[in-house]
């Protein structure tokens, strides 16, 4: 079943770098993961400027448990839609429950007078700010902007709101025998450029994905995003004296002062509950000629199974919401798709 929903604006905060109104217009609630991948397959289709955003954030039972969320009917999942009977099952990781860094849980929130947070504001190092605006409040709870997922709780996440995070989005051109001397690699059939990108198989919730990480308290997203791709992508790429380390570092951080945001704002990630959800920064950073960091071999780091340069077409399946990161990045170089 599909709901016609409503169009509505939202201000984002303004930031030092730049700041922007993002429109969110929901037309249509997808059945399923699928029908949204079968729908987008043209490159000029933008899956994230529609409805499409909130799909894997309903996946149920939640990853990595046995926990199973509320059934959500589509035309349901909008907080402006009233839904009496809506009682959704409380989950947080007893991983994230046992560790002292994360939030407080809502038990002792509920005992501790004296904890309080700082929504839609920066919170010390922590920025509990969203990149959709400002997100109501359920109590003392935020509720997630994009509406019901089915399950209350942090899940794993570590903070209540938003949970910022960071995408790197590394590219080259195929080229014959990965070999930078040679042409680009054309499709037979759209004679355009393919292009190849930094994938990971994650271990910690399977399938490929591009090798993002978390925004620690007051570090700005650009550190996160070289730290991320040295750690999960290079694991310095099997060199091992200081001095062959330190300049192959030095091409590294010269190469990642030049990257284009694609996407900033709510990710469809299955980890999101009705308080607690990803948010992104998506940026790419194309090696033109494959001589910088298109050159080198890839390990996996010590969080993940796998990393490769991988193909980009329609065919993509990966974790949460890369897929449309990716799609954005083909119609910026107009690539094959």
């Amino acid at each position: 079943m599909r709901a016609e929903l409503s169009l509505r604006c939202a201000q984002l905060y303004i930031y030092p770098v730049k700041s922007f109104f993002y429109c969110r217009q929901i037309v249509r609630m997808a059945s399923s993961a699928s029908d949204d991948e079968q729908k987008h397959n043209n490159a000029n289709d933008d899956p994230l400027s529609a409805t499409f955003l909130h799909i894997k954030a309903r996946t149920s039972p939640y990853v990595n448990s046995n926990q199973a969320r509320f059934t959500l009917p589509d035309d349901k999942v909008a907080w402006s839609v009233p839904f009496a009977d809506y009682k959704p099952p409380y989950y947080t990781h007893p991983g994230v429950l046992s560790s002292k860094l994360p939030d407080a849980s809502l038990e002792k929130l509920k005992t501790d007078k004296s904890i309080k947070f700082k929504f839609n504001a920066l919170d010390g190092k922590i920025d509990r700010r969203s990149h959709m605006g400002r997100y109501a409040l359920d109590g003392n709870l935020p509720l997630n902007p994009m509406g019901r997922t089915g399950l209350i709780g942090r899940g794993l996440l570590w903070r209540w709101g938003p949970n910022h995070a960071a995408d790197p989005i590394v590219t080259r051109w195929m080229r014959s025998n990965n070999d930078a001397q040679q042409d680009i690699v054309k499709d037979a059939v759209t004679q355009k450029p393919i292009l190849e990108f930094v994938a990971i198989e994650r271990t910690d919730g399977g399938g490929w994905a591009i090798p993002g990480g978390m925004v620690d308290p007051g570090e700005n997203v650009s550190r996160t995003l070289r730290r991320e791709f040295g750690e999960e992508t290079m694991d310095t790429y099997g060199i091992k004296e200081a001095s062959e380390k330190a300049k192959v570092q030095q091409q590294i951080d010269a190469f990642f002062k030049h990257g284009k945001e694609v996407y900033k704002g709510y990710a469809d990630d299955p980890r999101n509950t009705d308080n607690a959800w990803m948010e992104t920064v998506a940026y790419n950073f194309h090696d033109s000629d494959g001589d910088q960091v298109g050159k080198f071999s890839l390990k996996a780091g010590d969080d993940a199974s796998k990393v490769k340069w991988m193909k980009i077409d329609k065919n993509l399946h990966l974790y949460a919401s890369h897929k449309a990161f990716i799609q954005r990045v083909v119609k910026l170089h107009d690539a094959h798709w």
